[in-house]
Formats: structure tokens, sequence, C-alpha cells
């Protein structure tokens, strides 16, 4: 569920399609009055408003390829260059006060689109990052390669770095997965503002997918998108990779019975504990949760400011030694407010979709970051409220990222491009 595509990477300590589109970016960031953004009848506090767009630079096709291939991911779908831009908005915390969140826009270049014409938009929801400096729109880390191979397609791919990473403040709600969503839904609306700057215009179909946390991300997103959270967009496509979408009753009793990887449990479960307590409090202390000596540091290693590589090295092996007798017990039997965490993060797959959305689960047998069993419960779960679910396997020899470079180029071959 770490840095950019991979948590598992990150654990390891390892870092882990055809369309005319637009003209040439502007030379220098472009400031934005939010008083100009897009309006939206009955939107609260300016959500979505555009505050700032930077220009991030420009690829060519063959560096787009060149790319994507030296991340292992296929790139076969290229077929334009393409020009990124960091967008700054207006969202909402988790507990609904206003604050502002980046995300990445890549939009393909090559001749003006003809009047009329818009572009298919695709949201591609990152994976656990614990250090702001990795998110898409400040990073040329894999995330960014991902969205600006979908937008070298001939779409306008859309990246949120999420609340408390990139040039957000505070610290990142890590799993909270309505405040992703937020998040997200209001990057939407963002670019919707900052297309036409550029020359052109968000399509109002539009295809989520993500990998790892951002699977649970592009799921409650799609859910949003669903029930017409915005009265321009529509979810098309829905093609998560390997999301956490069972928390209660198949991530964390993966975590101790071996099915996740022990150190990946221990990072995940120290990010998802400090994160949480935050929000909804657990601990009045951390040495409650915490053995000594990592209830002195464990919440400072999570303030955004300490990549994945960092942190591995400064906590244990397993959880028996990072959590105290109580919690660990805790942990295998969830009750009160932590079974009240898990439960809210845990419906992101209860909702019933139209018949006409294309669905694909994507996972891995041999992933043991976010076991199999977390996809086959969202399949299940989405099946019995009559949607039309694809689950695709990427097999026994596939580890968690893994699982996503198999799922790549069917995920960008399925998703809309503008006809020539």
């Amino acid at each position: 569920m770490s840095r950019g595509l991979t948590a598992g990477a990150a654990m390891a300590l390892a870092a882990l399609t055809a369309a005319p589109a637009l003209a040439a970016p502007p030379a220098a960031a472009t400031p934005v009055s939010a008083d100009a953004a897009t309006a939206v009848p009955g939107r609260d506090a300016g959500r979505g408003a555009l505050l700032s767009l930077t220009p991030l630079g420009s690829l060519k096709r063959d560096e787009v390829i060149a790319q994507a291939q030296k991340a292992g991911l296929d790139a076969a779908t290229a077929r334009h260059g393409v020009a990124a831009y960091r967008l700054t908005y207006r969202t909402i915390t988790p507990d609904g006060r206003p604050t502002t969140a980046s995300g990445l826009l890549a939009l393909p270049l090559s001749r003006p689109l003809a009047a009329g014409r818009q572009l298919p938009t695709v949201v591609h929801a990152h994976g656990t990052l614990a250090y702001r400096g990795y998110a898409p729109s400040v990073s040329e880390g894999p995330d960014r390669t991902v969205s600006m191979l979908y937008a070298s397609a001939g779409r306008a791919a859309i990246a949120p770095d999420y609340l408390g990473l990139g040039t957000s403040p505070g610290r990142h709600p890590y799993m909270d997965a309505r405040s992703a969503a937020s998040a997200s839904l209001d990057m939407l609306r963002a670019a919707r503002s900052a297309a036409p700057k550029l020359g052109t215009a968000l399509g109002r179909k539009v295809s989520v997918t993500g990998f790892s946390q951002g699977g649970q991300v592009a799921m409650e997103l799609g859910r949003e998108l669903a029930r017409g959270a915005d009265p321009h967009f529509r979810l098309a496509v829905l093609a998560p990779v390997g999301g956490p979408y069972d928390l209660d009753g198949s991530e964390l009793p993966a975590m101790f019975d071996g099915r996740v990887d022990p150190r990946s449990a221990v990072f995940y479960i120290s990010f998802f504990l400090t994160a949480q307590n935050r929000l909804h409090p657990l601990y009045a202390d951390p040495s409650e949760v915490f053995r000594a000596p990592y209830a002195d540091h464990v919440e400072d290693l999570f303030d955004g400011e300490h990549p994945a590589e960092d942190i591995a090295g400064k906590l244990p092996g397993r959880l028996e030694d990072l959590l105290t007798d109580a919690w660990y017990r805790k942990l295998q039997h969830p009750s009160g407010a932590l079974l009240q965490v898990l439960h809210a993060n845990d419906r992101t797959c209860d909702w019933t979709p139209d018949r006409d959305i294309r669905i694909t689960l994507y996972t891995a047998t041999g992933d043991r970051d976010v076991p199999i069993a977390n996809t086959r419960s969202c399949g299940r779960e989405l099946a019995s409220r009559g949607a039309k679910v694809k689950v695709v396997d990427q097999g026994r020899d596939a580890n968690h990222y893994t699982s996503f470079l198999r799922s790549e180029p069917s995920i960008a071959r399925s998703l809309p491009v503008i006809d020539e």
C-alpha cells in the first residue's frame, strides 16, 4: 500500500494512448484567482477552486517511452509528447475545515482539439507515501511516469497528491478513504478549471484507477462519482490494482498469519495507527500501543518528512517487537473505537454501480502486502449488489509491485482515448 507505486518495494528499500490535444505549456507559473474558478452550485467552501497552475515541463514521445520502460512499464500506448502541471486547489480536511491540496495534471501535446472536442479523463491514485516529497506533483517518480504515459495516449491524466502530501499542509491522514476521495474529487474540479487555460477541455466521463492504497482511494472516488457527487463528472471505468478494501476481514488478519510480509506489516500498522489516532483517538500515549524505544519516535517518523527507506531502518522487523502485548491482542480482535475506524474504511465496495460502468479488479495471489483476499471480498460485495465485476489474478509469482506492472498494460488499453 510505499514509495511511489509500491509499498513492498519501499519496505525492501527499493524504489519501487492516441489523440490530439493542446499547444505548448506556458513558460511560467500562473496564479489563479479562486473567484475565477469554475463555480458549482451548492459546493461548500469553494471546494475544487483552482489557486495556482505551475508548469512542470514537457517530454517528447520518445522520452515518455524511455521513462516508462525504465520504470518497467509497457509503453505501447504512448502516442504523443506530454506536458505536466502542478495544480494547487481548495479542498477540506477530514473534519470539513478548509485547506489546500496539490496534484498533477498531465496533458498530451499535439495539434489543438477541434471545436467541441474534449479529452477523456483518467485519475491515477497513488499508493502509500510517507514522504510528502514523493507525491506525483513534486517528484519525478513512478506515479508521475504512469500519469505521463496515460496522457501520452491522448487523455487528461490526473494524479492527486492527497492531503498532507505534495504541497498540502499538515500530516497525511493515511488510509482515511473519505478524505482521500474528497481531495481527489476536488482535484478533478480544479483540473476542469485549469483545462481551458491550457487550450483544452475535460470530458464528462472519468476513468479511475489506482494502486495499493490508491486502489482503496479509487474505489471510494468511484463510489462518489457514481452517486453524483459532482454533476459534471460521470464514472465510466473503474480499474484499481491491489487495494486494501477489507481491513477488518482480510488485511489485518493477514498481518498476523504470515500472508503479509512482517516488515511491511510493521510499516503499515505504525503509519495507520499514528494517522488514525489524530482523527479518531485510539490511545492517549504512544507507549500504550508501541514498545520502547519505538514509542518515543514512531509518531515523528510519520510526519511527512521521512522517506519510507529511512523509516524502515528505525522500526523493528516484527509486530511482536513493535506492539505492546495488549495492542498485539487488540489488533487480532478489534473492538470499540478501533473496530469503528476499520469499518469506516471498509465501506468502499458497498455500493451499487450502474450496469454500464466497467469494473475490473486487479490483484495477485503472490501479493504479500495486500493479499488477494481483499480483492475477492470487494468483488463479492459489488457482485452481491448487482454489479458486473471482473477479477484478474496476476499469479502466484507476482508480488505487490509486479501485480501493477502486469496490470498496467491492460488498464492502459482499456481506458478511452479521443479519436484522431
